[in-house]
């Protein structure tokens, strides 16, 4: 059954929006709301953009994922998955290669909600996933290393193994002033949960940090020092051209763009069901996804996704509808028109602080010691995916690690097919249990092979292997194939060989039990006229009834 291409804000409508879930939502909505101004400032700096880019994103993509979106409780704005990527194309393609990029990807996301994709994506490995995440985790950490010692780099190399060449080459101008800040910031974010958690301590910290450089009168970096004032309102909606040459060269990053999207709103999404017991709609969240990241390209944003930590804490300050998620988008807008000149004052040092928790939490590093605990195959993906990320590029990264995942869950599935010669062991069947053997003649000349498993490409050869360990070729072959579930080109292909083979020598092949789809698999191929459908019995009785009587033709035209 096909999930309804249908908003949930509408679905909420529908059913009738109360006070209670109003006055709900508005804390939800405003609770977040003081959470996300630090983040977005803090990670669009990260990306290599200017700190309101940050807030453009949160309040556009945020108010129109919000509307269209297929979640009741998500809530979108840039996020630490997307400071690598961005990172990397504003370095190498400038700003408006990155607008070009995210508006391709907001393509792709619309164009894979229509298709109904949303079920597809859940099949990407987890080790793949916690691979890229603690990877970028390790990146936005290293990112931040400059600003928190204050080392006074003009300009960080973006490749991981030159950073911290580059670190170390500066590690002896560390200035304590700026350390004693980043510090400071640091123990109010870990340490203030313990007094409330209803007040963010990355807000407190930014607070107390700016109030307190900007009082004293403290000699460190500031966001107006770093990039200039901070405007006070959106700015006008932009279209970039958009050339067949650039369209080419931007499609593999807004591809990866596209992926994270879709992967971090749609696991958010699942874990925000989890929390409140309700159902997202896949499709209409990618499609709700690609139109956010359209409206934060034109608006001078960045690309935009669900982000966990911040739908989590909507949810556990009383949001319940898209409706949080709009106020949220609104309250972000106020901050930027009435006291966004203000925010220029923020030290560099407290918002390196707020990413370097950010990058704590993302490295998920529990999980990744505890997937060091599976099979080879698992953590072989994720280490590859781990150390791609970090030392190559997060696009290959994920590519590899999926490309390997796949190999190696087709190399489990071939193992698992397999052939095995039952003629003699029949006796111990359970179907021949309630038998008399002796009344049930196998005739000479006949073999029976049961067959496990689908019969797919990466089975194929060790099928055929293991149907010509028979040394002396069988006047009838009985294929049971009931334990087959499923079977593609290469499956029907190898068996045609081995029917085809068989009537060189006189002799049929029969199969018996084959499961409805795989029947209709073979029909479809024209593989049943190939055989004559009447040697498709249902059971391994009806199958050796067929090859007695073929036995006895052949010995009576032997015999003629």
């Amino acid at each position: 059954m096909h999930q309804k291409l249908e908003p949930k804000l509408l679905s909420v409508l529908k059913e009738g929006y109360t006070l209670k879930q109003f006055q709900g939502d508005l804390m939800g909505g405003l609770t977040v709301g003081v959470v996300a101004l630090p983040l977005a400032i803090a990670l669009a700096i990260a990306s290599g953009v200017k700190p309101e880019q940050g807030l453009y994103t949160a309040i556009v993509a945020g108010f129109v994922i919000a509307i269209i979106g297929g979640s009741r409780t998500q809530i979108s704005g840039p996020t630490g998955a997307f400071v690598v990527i961005v990172y990397g194309i504003v370095q190498k393609y400038g700003y408006d290669g990155l607008v070009v990029a995210t508006l391709i990807a907001g393509v792709m996301l619309i164009i894979m909600g229509l298709a109904r994709m949303g079920a597809l994506l859940k099949f990407v490995p987890y080790p793949v996933i916690v691979g890229f995440t603690s990877g970028i985790a390790l990146i936005i950490f290293s990112s931040q290393v400059n600003d928190f010692l204050g080392l006074g780099i003009g300009k960080v190399p973006a490749d991981f193994v030159e950073k911290w060449i580059e670190y170390a080459t500066h590690f002896g101008n560390v200035d304590p002033t700026t350390l004693g800040v980043g510090v400071a910031s640091l123990v109010i974010i870990v340490l203030w949960p313990r007094v409330t958690h209803r007040v963010p301590g990355q807000l407190i910290a930014i607070l107390a940090a700016t109030i307190a450089v900007q009082y004293f009168q403290i000699p460190v970096d500031t966001i107006q020092s770093r990039f200039g004032g901070m405007p006070t309102g959106l700015p006008s909606p932009q279209l970039p051209t958009v050339t067949w040459s650039i369209f080419q060269e931007l499609f593999t990053p807004a591809l990866t763009i596209a992926i994270l999207a879709a992967l971090e709103s749609l696991l958010s999404s699942v874990v925000a069901d989890g929390m409140t017991g309700t159902r997202h709609r896949s499709n209409m969240e990618l499609i709700g996804q690609g139109a956010g990241n359209l409206a934060s390209a034109i608006f001078g944003g960045i690309p935009a996704t669900g982000a966990i930590a911040r739908t989590a804490t909507n949810i556990k300050s009383g949001g319940k509808t898209p409706f949080a998620a709009i106020i949220h988008a609104v309250f972000l807008l106020l901050v930027l028109l009435l006291i966004g000149k203000w925010a220029a004052m923020i030290p560099m040092a407290t918002l390196a602080a707020v990413l370097i928790v950010v990058a704590y939490n993302m490295s998920e590093w529990r999980e990744f010691k505890h997937l060091l605990t599976s099979p080879r195959g698992d953590v072989a993906v994720l280490l590859v995916t781990f150390l791609l990320t970090v030392f190559i590029e997060l696009t290959v990264a994920i590519q590899v690690g999926i490309l390997l995942a796949a190999f190696l869950f087709l190399q489990r599935m071939s193992n698992e097919s397999r052939v095995n010669v039952i003629t003699q062991t029949l006796d111990e069947d359970e179907e021949f249990l309630s038998r008399d053997m002796s009344k049930i003649d196998i005739p000479k000349g006949v073999e029976v092979f049961e067959v496990y498993g689908s019969l797919f490409f990466g089975a194929v050869s060790q099928f055929k292997e293991s149907i010509r360990v028979v040394a002396n070729k069988p006047k009838v072959v009985i294929l049971r194939m009931r334990q087959v579930p499923s079977i593609d080109a290469s499956g029907i292909h190898i068996l045609e060989e081995v029917v085809k083979e068989s009537h060189v020598s006189g002799g049929i092949v029969i199969f018996s039990a084959v499961s409805g789809s795989v029947f209709q698999a073979m029909k479809e191929s024209g593989f049943v006229d190939l055989v004559d459908n009447r040697n498709f019995v249902p059971d391994i009785f009806a199958a050796l009834e067929i090859a007695r009587g073929h036995i006895k033709s052949m010995s009576k035209e032997i015999s003629d």
